[in-house]
């Protein structure tokens, strides 16, 4: 008994192709099973060919797709190689290539030179919004290199930082063994030799607490851009993938030590949480007008 019909696209020569009928059938005890490779090749040659291009890798995508969803590719298990799908698949490698990439733009699959493809596994940290408390359960860190340098990014250049060189501390870290934000932080080139020892291996305001340095005001600034190519070798990326960044300013107990920084993260890997200021709040209730609409009226007025 006919079950369901599912649509495959496969290449017949390298102009045309033909649409590929996989058929399901129920057995008699109710399961379901895929027709054979040899009666699944003999009813596709009975069917027509068409010439559209962009059906062909739509299909092929939408196949892999369906695979990641059924977790036939379950999260973080390496997509087959391109050679293996284009034979699969009966499709050219560039159809393959163009198909994937699509996958990675829109954030199902990353992919790392040298390594291959992988299926993104869907995780996403969430941190405060305070530079000064950036513990986060779980997390790993893996130190990439501490340099001296001038900062020449503009999105930290707009907090007015210093134009001598500074100690650069960049980091990758890690959520369950997944890259999911890349910070690089700025403090004064004359730090003790043992605060750098600790930052290979913390936060850096962590390092500077064991010192007991602590942030005292910080100035943030949250905003997106796309993904660098360096960037996207990190994170497996597409060069333009969204990136949520948020640059910073600190000052801390010090009047020596002024930090800057950068941590980038893709768009759906991180998130940051804040809790609104209770003397803020309850000053603009004290402002807020009285339900006749007079200001500086005895009533107090409704929350909403």
């Amino acid at each position: 008994m006919l079950d369901c019909l599912r649509f495959r696209v496969g290449l017949r020569s390298a102009n045309t192709q033909r649409v590929e009928v996989l058929i399901r059938h129920r057995s008699c005890h109710g399961s379901t099973s895929a027709l054979g490779h040899t009666q699944w090749r003999r009813f596709v040659n009975k069917l027509p060919l068409r010439t559209s291009s962009s059906l062909l890798y739509e299909a092929v995508r939408g196949e892999v797709l369906r695979r990641i969803e059924s977790h036939t590719y379950p999260p973080g298990a390496p997509i087959p190689s391109t050679a293996m799908l284009a034979e699969e698949f009966g499709v050219s490698r560039i159809t393959i290539k163009r198909a994937l990439h699509d996958l990675q733009t829109t954030g199902v699959v990353v992919s790392f030179r040298g390594k291959g493809t992988y299926v993104k596994k869907q995780t996403r940290m969430l941190r405060r919004l305070d530079v000064a408390a950036p513990t986060v359960d779980g997390a790993t860190i893996q130190l990439l290199s501490i340099t001296r340098e001038k900062i020449s990014d503009p999105a930290i250049g707009a907090f007015g930082p210093p134009k001598q060189a500074m100690l650069c501390v960049r980091k990758l870290i890690f959520d369950d063994r997944v890259p999911v934000m890349y910070e690089s932080t700025y403090l004064s080139s004359d730090v003790e030799a043992g605060i750098v020892e600790g930052l290979g291996e913390r936060f850096v305001t962590m390092a500077l607490e064991s010192h007991s340095v602590y942030v005292v005001n910080t100035d943030l600034v949250i905003d997106a851009a796309p993904a660098t190519g360096m960037l996207g070798s990190l994170f497996g990326v597409p060069t333009g993938y969204p990136m949520l960044r948020r640059s910073y300013k600190c000052t801390t107990s010090d009047a020596e030590m002024i930090l800057f920084g950068l941590a980038q993260a893709p768009f759906d890997q991180l998130a940051y949480s804040c809790r609104p200021s209770l003397k803020w709040s309850e000053s603009r209730s004290s402002r807020r007008p009285s339900r006749r609409g007079r200001v500086g009226s005895n009533r107090q007025s409704s929350p909403i």
